[in-house]
C-alpha cells in the first residue's frame, strides 16, 4: 500500500495529512486526544477500494496547533477539513468522524453541506456539553498546560476504552495510552476549550440529505448507544450499527467489525 503524505495551510496553520488508495474519497477525522494514526487499521483495509484521507487535526500528530490559550472550535476543524479537500482537489467526499472528529464532521455538515457525499458519525453526539462537562474540559485544559498529559492517561483510558478491551486487549490499551502521552499539551488544551464551546447541533440532523451511517461501541460509556439511537431517529434514512465488545474507540478496539460496517456503507455509496 502506497501512503502519500504532505502538508497544507488552513487558518495560517501548517497541517499534515496522509492518504492512500483511489476512487470514492473518504475523509476521516480522529478523536480526542489522539491523531490520524488512530485510523491506521481503516487506512490499510479500505485503501484497496477507496481514496482514504486522514489528517492530523490542529495541534495533534504532525500538525501545527492553535495557541494553547485559545479555543480550537469544531467549526475551525471543519474549515480545516474543507481546506484539505480544496488542497487535494476533492469536490465532495464521505466525511467521517469519531468523538471530537464527529463534532467537527457535524460542523462541516452544517457549514458546507455541498461538500458531503455521505456522513459517518462514530461514537459521538450532536448535543452540547452540560455545564459540568464544560467546566471539566476547561479545568483539564488548564491542568494539561501546567502538568503535561500524563494525568490524562489514568483519567481517560477507563472512559474511552470498553470493559472488554481493558480486560482482554492489553495491546490496544498500551497503544492508546502511548497516543495520549504523545499528544501535545497545547493541542489538548485548545481542543478542550473548543469542545467546551461547541453548540448543540441536533438541529442539523433532520436537515441532512445525504446517506448517514452511525457507528457506536456497545460498551461506549461516554456517548452510549442510546444517544446514537436518538440521533438515528432524527435522520431520514440514517443507519445505525452497534459494534459489540467495543467502547468509545470502536475503530481501534474492534477494527475488523468497524471497518466491515464502514466498508459496506461506502460500497453502497459507490454503486
Amino acid at each position: 500500500m502506497e501512503v502519500r503524505k504532505g502538508t497544507y495551510t488552513s487558518r495560517g496553520l501548517r497541517l499534515a495529512w496522509r492518504e492512500a488508495g483511489a476512487g470514492l474519497p473518504v475523509l476521516l477525522l480522529h478523536g480526542f486526544p489522539l491523531s490520524g494514526a488512530m485510523w491506521d487499521p481503516q487506512l490499510e483495509a479500505l485503501a484497496g477500494s477507496f481514496r482514504v484521507i486522514v489528517p492530523d487535526l490542529s495541534g495533534f500528530g504532525a500538525s501545527q496547533g492553535d495557541p494553547p490559550d485559545t479555543a480550537c472550535r469544531m467549526s475551525d476543524l471543519a474549515a480545516d477539513a474543507v481546506a484539505l479537500l480544496d488542497h487535494l482537489e476533492v469536490g465532495r467526499a464521505v466525511i467521517g468522524g469519531l468523538s471530537m472528529g464527529g463534532y467537527a464532521a457535524l460542523a462541516l455538515a452544517e457549514g458546507a453541506p455541498e461538500r458531503l457525499r455521505g456522513l459517518v458519525l462514530a461514537d459521538t453526539r450532536a448535543g452540547a456539553d452540560t455545564e459540568a462537562a464544560r467546566q471539566s474540559r476547561l479545568d483539564a485544559a488548564r491542568r494539561v498546560l501546567a502538568e503535561g498529559t500524563e494525568f490524562l492517561v489514568a483519567a481517560l483510558t477507563p472512559k474511552i476504552l470498553g470493559r472488554t478491551t481493558r480486560e482482554r486487549r492489553p495491546e490496544v490499551v498500551a497503544r492508546v495510552e502511548r497516543m495520549i502521552r504523545e499528544a501535545p499539551p497545547a493541542g489538548v488544551a485548545a481542543a478542550q476549550r473548543g469542545m467546551a464551546e461547541r453548540p448543540d447541533r441536533a438541529r442539523v440532523l433532520p436537515r441532512l440529505d445525504v446517506p448517514v451511517l452511525i457507528l457506536v461501541g456497545e460498551e461506549d460509556e461516554l456517548t452510549p448507544p442510546e444517544e446514537s439511537r436518538a440521533m438515528e431517529r432524527e435522520i431520514r434514512g440514517g443507519e445505525l450499527v452497534t459494534i459489540p465488545e467495543a467502547g468509545h474507540l470502536a475503530s481501534l478496539e474492534r477494527p475488523e467489525a468497524f471497518t466491515e460496517a464502514l466498508g459496506s456503507f461506502l460500497r453502497r455509496l459507490r454503486s
